[in-house]
């Protein structure tokens, strides 16, 4: 999505970055090397923009993939290449909590051992995918933006031996009855409230903690994530007994990354990301918008950007979440393509469009 004229555009249109969220709250940042072009081509030098890529993101826990297949003798970087990089990159090692590689091949794994002296520490995040399947416990693949010729597990289990193929997901099983996440909205809660239990339970806990920096930028323990989320089909939460300020803030961030349908909805995904209006009629444009939305919609959505925007920011000086911050964080939970996968071209008008409704809330 950079103009055409920008130093990094050359390298920006291939596509070899993408952005998306995992299941834990984090965001993910996907490398895909199929996509790189020849050496001759273009200079791989030019692939340090991915530095502007994790500068949005840093700060936060992330998680990296990495989609090995589609490397060649022609496109794979050199040796001193990676060593350079290895070092351009050293800030952004404190906050990555895993790196995955999916598809390695004996070079990819000869090439780490080499590197092991370098990578010591951070080769403890380090873990191979060998299945796109395996990815499922991660982050939801349909969430990624992956190429097609990354998938290609069929071809590989149909080169195994009966004996070593490795296991198959089983199916989804349905909803419970009483299920709160993955489920779409209710007109009203059980209580007769527009607003789902979930956004209040963590917004009324998380509206005493405004003064934790760094709120709504970590990530949680995992097992606790889902604990929690198997509890809430069964009885009420009270987060004030567990005093975890990241836990509440992972649960409100998965409750709306788990809806079937986003919360600004499918209907408003084009005129969203091609948001473009003059700023004297935003606030015009923006209310015609949300007011189009279904009623339960419109009331999570006022809920959630009122909190925000009254009390998250007013103490953004201690808590470092700025309008402009909550709206990296948030805008991928808000809003999201029908295939579930979110592209970087998409993302910069998401944000903006989300940091625009925290900055005319009122």
């Amino acid at each position: 999505h950079l103009p055409w004229d920008h130093p990094f555009y050359d390298i920006a249109r291939h596509q070899i970055i993408e952005v998306a969220d995992d299941n834990f709250g984090r965001k993910v940042i996907v490398f895909n090397a199929c996509r790189m072009p020849p050496q001759h081509q273009l200079d791989h030098h030019k692939l340090l923009y991915l530095k502007g890529t994790l500068d949005q993101y840093v700060e936060s826990d992330y998680t990296l993939i990495y989609f090995h297949h589609g490397l060649t003798s022609e496109n794979k970087p050199s040796l001193s290449w990676l060593r350079d990089a290895y070092r351009e990159f050293d800030r952004y090692k404190k906050n990555i909590k895993a790196l995955y590689i999916v598809h390695p091949t004996m070079f990819i794994k000869t090439l780490l051992i080499l590197f092991k002296p370098i990578i010591f520490k951070f080769g403890r995040k380090l873990n191979y995918v060998s299945y796109l399947s395996e990815l499922e416990d991660v982050v939801k693949c349909e969430q990624l933006v992956i190429p097609a010729r990354v998938k290609y597990d069929n071809k590989l289990r149909a080169s195994l031996k009966p004996t070593s193929l490795p296991p198959v997901s089983p199916p989804r099983s349905p909803p419970l009855p009483n299920q709160v996440f993955g489920v779409p909205l209710r007109k009203r809660s059980p209580d007769g409230d527009p607003v789902p239990v979930v956004m209040r339970n963590t917004i009324s806990f998380l509206s005493e903690q405004l003064e934790i920096e760094g709120i709504f930028r970590r990530s949680a323990n995992v097992t606790l994530v889902k604990e929690i989320q198997l509890r809430y089909n069964s009885e009420a939460v009270n987060f004030r007994e567990m005093e975890d300020v990241h836990l509440a803030a992972v649960i409100l961030k998965k409750f709306l990354r788990e809806l079937p349908e986003p919360l600004l909805t499918y209907q408003l995904y084009n005129d969203i990301v091609n948001f473009a209006v003059p700023s004297d009629s935003q606030v015009t444009v923006m209310k015609t918008l949300v007011e189009s939305l279904p009623e339960e919609n419109y009331a999570a959505l006022r809920y959630l950007i009122t909190f925000l925007a009254q009390q998250v920011t007013a103490n953004s000086d201690v808590n470092k979440m700025t309008n402009s911050n909550l709206a990296v964080v948030f805008g991928p939970n808000l809003l999201w393509g029908r295939d579930n996968a979110m592209s970087l071209s998409a993302i910069g008008p998401i944000n903006n469009f989300t940091q625009c409704l925290l900055d005319q809330q009122h």
